[in-house]
């Protein structure tokens, strides 16, 4: 009788112990950055950083603020030319007015056919320098310009805060992969072929550091990694009678 109280001291003991061993685990949170969707990005940065030159057209929808404050969107298509380290040429047209963009490794040039103006100006010596100060000194701003440089990666990834696989997808009957990142100021999404080389199909951009979070969509189509060039494509002769005015000016004209 005096091993009673022993014994239901030794399952008391006991209890605590088993039921620990019982209870489920905590579910470990998903990281904020998951490398599977890093992954991709690195192959798609490997395949653009390793072409010499490539071409792609593009159809971009633009979210931009009408006078009455409320934001529109405008559509419009683009071609793009690109040779590794310092030439660029891009042709922009659609809703909004058409707006064509030439970089020669010495100059930046900006037309607005629809009024004839023009800008020039010195440029660094590499597509890398050159898009680091575009905005700044131009006023222009190119949704896909981390794609234009020689480590497409490295610009995309910089300062990232989340990265996350959303999931496979078709576009235009191709599979892909949908991905989504967070960087202080943007949020972005980017559908990549599933396949070796992760040429991207798509990309939507969301400025969370403006108001009304204005959105930029740009499809790829047409990807040439293997493209003949003319040096005379990236170089700006003013048409007849064209006026040149301030960079920003003909960006304004352009309403881009």
């Amino acid at each position: 009788m005096k091993t009673a109280p022993l014994l239901l001291l030794g399952l008391a003991l006991l209890l605590p112990l088993h039921a620990a061993e019982k209870a489920p685990a905590a579910p470990t949170p998903p990281p904020a950055i998951d490398p599977a969707a890093l992954a991709p990005l690195q192959r798609m940065s490997d395949t653009l950083a390793a072409a010499k030159a490539f071409t792609f057209r593009s159809r971009n929808l633009l979210e931009v603020p009408a006078v009455t404050g409320q934001f529109v969107t405008l559509v419009s298509t683009g071609e793009v030319t690109v040779r590794r380290p310092n030439k660029i040429s891009a042709r922009l047209a659609g809703e909004a007015p058409a707006f064509d963009f030439f970089y020669d490794g010495e100059t930046v040039a900006a037309y607005a056919p629809a009024t004839s103006v023009y800008s020039l100006a010195k440029a660094p010596a590499t597509i890398d320098e050159m898009l680091s100060g575009l905005q700044t000194e131009t006023g222009i701003r190119f949704a896909t310009a981390p794609l234009l440089r020689s480590n497409p990666y490295a610009a995309l990834t910089r300062d990232l805060t989340s990265a996350l696989v959303v999931g496979p997808t078709r576009i235009d009957g191709i599979a892909c992969n949908h991905l989504a990142f967070r960087s202080p100021g943007v949020n972005w999404e980017i559908w990549l072929e599933a396949n070796a080389r992760s040429l991207p199909r798509r990309i939507a951009v969301t400025f969370t550091d403006r108001p009304n979070f204005p959105r930029t969509l740009v499809e790829f189509t047409a990807w040439n990694l293997h493209p003949w060039i003319s040096n005379a494509t990236f170089t700006f002769t003013p048409p007849a009678g064209a006026r040149e005015i301030p960079f920003k000016a003909v960006m304004e004209s352009t309403g881009r």
